[in-house]
């Protein structure tokens, strides 16, 4: 198939890239480079740059690549500035998903594979978290993926839309050319690797009195590559899975501070570390509830160390010490 990813300059969009061409599809990256980076791109792949809330770019390039799919990763992602910009995150990943989804229907692209997220759970009571526990997000960030999901079913009723909602859960670790590199960098594995090689004084630890066993924020980490072939396999199943949810994660929960003494022992260097105040619209755990997918398409993590998660990301930026080049 020939598939138009959306995002395909950022963390997890490249190397779904990556791994598409891997497995012999054709790919179309459209970004706005505002994030992410030109030379993540494969250089397989056929690059646009533009924006996912430009209609006319949205035209061009479904007029001219006509792609049979689409995996939607284009969106903002930081839970602590969607509370501070709400405005902003609904323009992007509300309206310029509704903007996708009403160009993809003009143009007769039926496949869709939506990147959500486990912010739609807010601070669920239920541990691991079930796809059907209440959606009840904490932050705009949430809410908008929330907001998405909702409206999937009604593409799918008026134009025959096929799709897939994958939630993630905390995504690690990179692929031997590609990994994680935020500007500025706000996820907790990457900002220990940055303390490792003197790019960051210390490590902050936002919040040491949530009601976990060591006070800190308790995550499902998972590693890029497989929720990257979680991807591929509901795109290839399409047919048989579609109006599914899927949550993307080990059902396994590791705190902060197992997080930063994992980075300590991969490193072998001692991080420094402080507490800091939380940061606002974090739910004190999410860990995913993963029996449906490991179910219905078949897909078991093969990478759920939490060692080797932070071993790929080291060994990406030991080789990318300053991330990506600048665009």
């Amino acid at each position: 198939m020939k598939i138009l990813v959306t995002g395909g300059a950022g963390y997890i969009g490249s190397i779904c890239a990556e791994l598409l061409l891997a497995r012999g599809h054709a790919v179309v990256v459209l970004d706005n480079l505002r994030k992410g980076h030109r030379a993540a791109v494969p250089a397989a792949a056929k690059f646009y740059a533009g924006d996912i809330c430009d209609r006319t770019t949205l035209e061009r390039v479904l007029v001219a690549e006509q792609p049979d799919a689409v995996m939607h990763f284009a969106a903002l992602s930081e839970v602590p500035e969607s509370v501070e910009n709400p405005e902003l995150y609904h323009k992007v990943n509300v309206s310029g998903s509704l903007l996708l989804l009403e160009g993809m229907a003009q143009h007769a692209v039926r496949k869709f594979i939506f990147s959500s997220t486990a912010a739609v759970y807010g601070e669920s009571s239920q541990v691991p978290i079930p796809e059907d526990a209440p959606p009840r997000p904490v932050s705009p960030y949430g809410a908008t993926k929330l907001e998405i999901e909702q409206r999937l079913p009604e593409f799918a009723a008026a134009n025959g839309l096929q799709y897939v909602s994958l939630r993630y859960f905390n995504v690690a670790g990179a692929s031997a050319e590609r990994g994680e590199d935020h500007r500025p960098e706000s996820h907790a594995i990457p900002r220990l690797l940055e303390v490792a090689l003197g790019q960051r004084e210390q490590f902050n630890i936002y919040g040491r009195d949530y009601p976990t066993p060591d006070g800190t924020c308790i995550r499902d980490y998972l590693h890029v590559l497989d929720l990257a072939a979680a991807h591929i396999l509901a795109l290839e199943q399409l047919d048989r899975v579609a109006g599914r949810i899927f949550n993307v994660g080990t059902s396994r929960g590791f705190s902060v501070l197992e997080v930063l003494e994992s980075a300590r022992r991969v490193t072998r260097h001692p991080i420094p570390a402080r507490e800091a105040p939380r940061r606002p619209g974090d739910p004190p755990v999410l860990v995913a509830g993963a029996e449906r997918i490991q179910r219905e398409l078949r897909w078991h993590p093969r990478h759920s160390s939490l060692d080797e998660m932070v071993a790929s990301a080291w060994a990406w930026r030991q080789s990318h010490p300053r991330g990506y080049p600048e665009d």
